[in-house]
């Protein structure tokens, strides 16, 4: 599995996370996850133009 498959196998969990966490009540919980998630989306972005210089 490349780098760029994990990135994106965590921003679908990551994503699963928020939804619970907003499903539960849990504000500052979802605004955590929410920058994770930008966070990982831009890093398997730049890890699938091959851009290491945008990974985290």
């Amino acid at each position: 599995m490349s780098r760029g498959d994990e990135l994106k196998e965590l921003a679908s969990d990551l994503s699963r996370a928020v939804e619970l966490a907003r499903r539960v009540g849990l504000p500052t919980t979802v605004y955590l996850l929410s920058i994770a998630l930008v966070e990982v989306k831009e890093a398997a972005r730049a890890a699938d133009e091959g851009d290491d210089d945008g990974a985290a």
